[in-house]
């Protein structure tokens, strides 16, 4: 778990490319975590906008039955989103397993756990 770098360079590239030909499918666990957000409810539009800008921050390589990875972006406006997404490369299809703002206190600017 976390920073060791195993998934291909352009993972995040396939990601983004998921979202701009509508092949994302978000479970209900991050349905839930979107609606039910600490912070304010966490729109489909800013998952997509955080992925646009994201960088992968951990990767959990042996996860399945896909590989995942959590992915720190920004919205348009500048709200900082951790999305933990996997990849089915068979459907060309991201997986939205969770999605969060993270807590400041928890977060060295929101990229390292404290």
């Amino acid at each position: 778990m976390g920073n060791v770098r195993t998934l291909n360079v352009d993972w995040i590239q396939k990601i983004q490319r998921c979202f701009g030909s509508d092949s994302v499918f978000y479970t209900s666990h991050a349905k839930f975590e979107m609606e039910n957000e600490e912070f304010g409810r966490i729109l489909d539009h800013e998952v997509h906008e955080a992925i646009c800008t994201g960088e992968v921050i951990e990767e959990y390589p042996e996860d399945q039955p896909y590989p995942s990875a959590l992915i720190l972006g920004s919205t348009k406006a500048n709200r900082p989103l951790h999305t933990v997404v996997a990849y089915n490369k068979e459907e060309e299809m991201a997986i939205i397993i969770t999605v969060y703002q993270p807590d400041p206190n928890r977060w060295i600017e929101y990229k390292r756990r404290r």
